[in-house]
């Protein structure tokens, strides 16, 4: 019997909570048992899934989307792809780039539509990489209120005539450690530091959050999960005992100026695909649009705030929706190898590990404005709330309700997909993991129980663990 988020608890399981190791969610027997096979799904996106495994895996379009609605996905995709210029330009419907910015189009940080990775060295054209500012305090929305001098991320590149803010240098400390079986491994901790500031120091109470661009697949599919299975995970006060305790972010949601559920970004502090699209064009290219009219110029900047620009907005509505539509229909890869024995071994190990408290594995969607995304069960992984992760994956920067020591639960589906892709392994929020296996060693706080659970596998178990990520 399959059993997925939204359609109660199963025979024989009725008393333990839906969130405590998804010993209801998949395969519950009489004894409690979990069946492992129910995590081997090929359709992770239900009927928009695409089967594309090649370096164009994150780039396709729902599969079940009608004719109409590629070519909307389509003119989307330009909108992603393509670069923005300096206005005044005869390309208008493009122009308006900064004056001060990070990137030139989404797809400078979401390279073929997937996850960027930390600069090499201070030379590294890579812009996968972006620095979040904030001080203490709020808006009177709750988000956070960015640095007088340099507002609410270090823009390190500007249009000609205009300071860039600065840059930031990464550098790494080794750190050892080794499994229960003997075999050693390392861990690069990461150490930021700002040069070429161009407006004085940043506020000596400044906070700072480095962030990696993710991929963007399977993001319609998120919006369309009903905030009433995700709200019933919710347990703040551990209540079920399982030492996890995922709380929800309620965040200001521009278009109908209330609080809401928070589901997109690192830490949950975006509403919907729309808001998140909109602030990147903003936050990271400087365009302008009827969610953010202003430029990103603090008073100190002066050659910023009289730059020529693209209009006002330089980012019409109808362009927008076209964008916006397009990050909700990319589809997600299916998944891969499900007969191999590592594989359905390592599903296995990731529900006994407890893996799948936080990443809850499977949901179907609800009602969503694009009838392609509704009632999918899809596999992404994730319970879309804030977890405590510990002291060292820690940022000290609270966004709305999350805390310096919260991450959102990331997606894996496409996880496997990484390296062919986007040519890399980095991943967890600042891209410090060199491969799967160090992100999860990188996991506390919350996590840390499945952190030692997969200390403690024998290298086949932890093999078959990271072949099963792999395998998504």
């Amino acid at each position: 019997m399959h059993r997925i988020i939204g359609e109660g608890r199963l025979a024989g399981c009725a008393a333990i909570p839906v969130v405590a190791l998804l010993v209801c969610m998949f395969g519950c027997s009489s004894s409690g048992d979990v069946d492992p096979d129910y995590l081997l799904v090929a359709e992770l996106g239900g009927e928009t899934t695409a089967f594309t495994q090649n370096r164009n895996a994150f780039s396709m379009s729902a599969r079940n989307l009608s004719t109409g609605e590629r070519r909307t996905f389509e003119v989307g995709d330009s909108f992603f792809e393509q670069n923005w210029v300096t206005a005044p330009a005869s390309t208008d419907a493009r122009d308006g780039l900064g004056p001060t910015f990070n990137a030139l189009s989404c797809s400078s940080c979401h390279v073929l539509d997937g996850r960027g990775k930390p600069p090499e060295d201070v030379d590294d054209p890579e812009r996968g990489l972006l620095i979040r500012l904030s001080i203490p305090g709020e808006t009177p929305e709750g988000a956070p209120i960015g640095d007088p001098n340099y507002g609410n991320q270090l823009q390190d590149r500007a249009i000609n005539g205009v300071l860039p803010e600065g840059r930031v240098l990464v550098t790494y400390v080794e750190i050892q450690g080794t499994y229960a079986d003997g075999e050693p491994y390392t861990l690069l901790m990461p150490a930021y530091q700002f040069a070429e500031l161009a407006f004085g120091e940043m506020s000596e109470d400044v906070m700072t959050s480095p962030r990696i661009a993710p991929a963007v697949i399977g993001m319609g599919l998120l919006e369309a999960i009903a905030e009433e299975d995700i709200l019933a995970q919710v347990d703040p006060d551990d209540d079920d005992g399982d030492g996890i305790s995922g709380r929800a972010n309620m965040v200001w949601d521009i278009d109908s100026g209330e609080m809401v559920l928070g589901r997109f970004g690192w830490k949950a502090n975006e509403p919907t695909i729309k808001q998140q699209s909109l602030g990147a064009f903003a936050g990271d290219i400087g365009i302008t649009s009827s969610h953010h009219m202003e430029e990103n110029c603090p008073p100190i900047q002066t050659e910023c705030s009289v730059a020529p620009n693209g209009g006002a907005p330089e980012m019409p509505d109808a362009r927008a929706e076209r964008l916006v539509f397009y990050t909700q229909t990319l589809a997600v890869p299916a998944m891969r190898n499900i007969q191999e024995r590592d594989v359905r071994k390592g599903a296995e190990m990731f529900l006994k590990a407890g893996c799948a408290a936080c990443h809850t594995p499977s949901y179907t969607t609800g009602e969503h404005e694009i009838a392609a995304l509704s009632e999918q069960t899809i596999f992404p992984y994730t319970d879309l709330l804030l977890h405590d992760m510990g002291d060292e994956l820690a940022d000290g920067r609270p966004d709305f309700l999350a805390t310096g020591r919260e991450w959102r639960t990331p997606p894996l589906w496409g996880i496997g997909l990484v390296e062919r892709v986007n040519g890399h392994t980095r991943f967890l929020h600042d891209g410090r993991a060199r491969n799967l296996s160090e992100a999860i060693l990188w996991h506390g706080g919350e996590a840390e129980g499945s952190r030692d659970a997969f200390r403690e596998m024998s290298r086949e178990e932890r093999d078959a663990l990271i072949a099963f990520l792999k395998s998504l």
